[in-house]
């Protein structure tokens, strides 16, 4: 009768020893027995109605919400239109402007210098005596140049810009790939700390219930009464444990719908795979060096000699085809130098012209300005050729590092559940002996600390080993290394 009481306790801590409870007691676990499947039902309910979601409805909810890819695909969409700006620079430049003045003609023999770039019209009548009788006038012009020859000026331009639009987009794809990177570690993560909370109400349950017995024992007087105290010390670690894994749970969750671009409290991960089986060892994943770190590299080592190039060309001249027409009207008669006040005599053309011919400009002294440039942007170069020479050693490293953490991962994993059968066989031991008065309560709190150990072990030390292979797959920069072996 003594070693029976107690052993209601094992109905949750399987597997258990068969001995017959009394009758007391099995009163008080069929009561408890429906509170537990009442609160059971509620999180159950509550689970169904929490949002659910797969790993690859995540990635895809990732690369379409998250503002700062959408803030990098914006850069792409910028990198596109300046080539398209850049190429306008093959069309000839067509300036068309019409003016009405109202102003004197007053002029005198003798050259001039502009005012800051602006110049007032010396066009008038060299006279004895000024007059200061205005007149209206106007004139209208049409130009065109057209740069036909460059010397490579323009080409260097375009293929500048083109090199940018390259990096911008390596660059969004090295950000897309190391945030996918990012979502499918923190599901994982998220995944196992909701199996810790699953772990730890478990072992609340089992300290709950260990707790009730415990009291009615020393209650009966067929226990002491440091067992009801020590008991009660279990039970409010358990209770913790499983409010600390709570925390755990909730922070890591707002962290991963963070990652989703939407933040939800209550959103849920699918189990998929991952706790039924533990990952292959993946076949030859390929070199490191097609990483998208190392291709963002790469093109921001292109899209600065392209810029070096582009400056070094744009001190050669330009040589431009030049046409104009214009024509000019004028409230003082060509005829006979009479002044008109009236509007619709200044408005009226009276001269017509046109101009055809090749301008070449040089300018020779921006020599020194374009070698500090160009000297500038070779200094650039090297800076990237240096982060490139960074990137990848870093990249080889984590390379070696996965492999060794992949297979360092998979050994622990299989290990787990020899430590879990025997934290179980432990357990089923200490509590016999417990209940044979073998043993005391302290001894047998040990082996449920121990039991839950090695079920938290088992859930952390399976998502490791999947997070392992995640590694491996960023440090290869080819994610379907790792969706493979769930897509099976």
């Amino acid at each position: 009768m003594k070693h029976s009481q107690y052993h209601s306790v094992s109905r949750f801590f399987p597997p258990g020893n068969a001995h017959s409870p009394e009758r007391f007691t099995h009163r008080i676990f069929d009561i408890k027995n429906r509170w537990l499947a009442l609160l059971f039902a509620v999180l159950a309910c509550m689970q169904a109605n929490a949002q659910q979601i797969k790993l690859h409805e995540a990635l895809e909810q990732g690369k379409g919400n998250f503002p700062f890819l959408k803030a990098k695909q914006a850069e792409i969409r910028g990198a596109e239109s300046r080539i398209k700006s850049v190429k306008t620079d093959y069309l000839p430049a067509f300036i068309v402007q019409d003016q009405y003045t109202y102003g004197t003609s007053n002029s005198v023999a003798g050259a001039f210098l502009p005012n800051e770039g602006s110049a007032l019209s010396p066009s008038g009548g060299i006279r004895p005596e000024n007059i200061y009788t205005a007149t209206f006038g106007s004139f209208t012009t049409a130009m065109v140049d057209w740069k036909v020859f460059n010397f490579g000026k323009l080409n260097a331009n375009v293929n500048a810009a083109k090199a940018d639009l390259a990096r911008t987009q390596a660059d969004y794809e090295n950000e897309l790939f190391q945030h996918q990177v990012k979502i499918v570690d923190a599901y994982l993560l998220l995944l196992i700390n909701q199996k810790l909370v699953d772990a730890q109400r478990q072992n609340l349950e089992r300290a709950t219930v260990f707790k009730r017995v415990t009291d009615a024992a020393v209650t009966s007087g067929m226990r002491p009464g440091v067992d009801s105290s020590l008991a009660a010390a279990e039970y409010a670690k358990a209770q913790l444990l499983l409010l600390e894994s709570q925390r755990s749970e909730k922070a890591q969750r707002l962290r991963f719908s963070e990652l989703t671009g939407e933040l939800h409290d209550s959103i849920q991960v699918d189990t998929m795979s991952f706790y039924s089986q533990l990952p292959a060892v993946p076949g030859e994943t390929g070199s490191f060096l097609k990483n998208t770190a190392l291709r963002f590299s790469q093109t921001q080592i292109d899209a600065s000699v392209a810029r070096s190039l582009a400056v070094k060309r744009s001190y050669l001249p330009s040589v431009s085809l030049v046409g104009a027409g214009w024509g000019r009207g004028s409230g003082i008669l060509n005829k006979d130098d009479s002044f008109r006040t009236d509007f619709g005599s200044g408005v009226k053309y009276q001269v017509y012209n046109y101009l055809v011919g090749v301008s070449t400009r040089w300018n020779l002294t921006n020599i020194f300005k374009v070698r500090n440039d160009y000297h500038a942007e070779q200094f650039q170069v090297e800076r990237f050729k240096s982060l490139y020479q960074t990137q990848q050693l870093q990249l080889d490293r984590q390379s070696r590092e996965s492999e060794i953490q992949f297979q360092l991962s998979l050994a622990q994993a299989r290990l787990t559940p020899v430590q879990l059968a025997a934290a179980r066989t432990a357990f089923n031991q200490a509590e016999a002996r417990y209940q044979s008065g073998l043993t005391d309560l302290f001894t047998l709190a040990q082996s449920v600390n121990a039991l839950n150990r090695a079920e938290i072990d088992k859930f952390v030390t399976n998502g490791n080993a999947w997070r392992s292979l995640l590694l491996k797959a960023a440090a290869a920069g080819d994610l379907d290394i790792f969706l493979s072996q769930i897509n099976q």
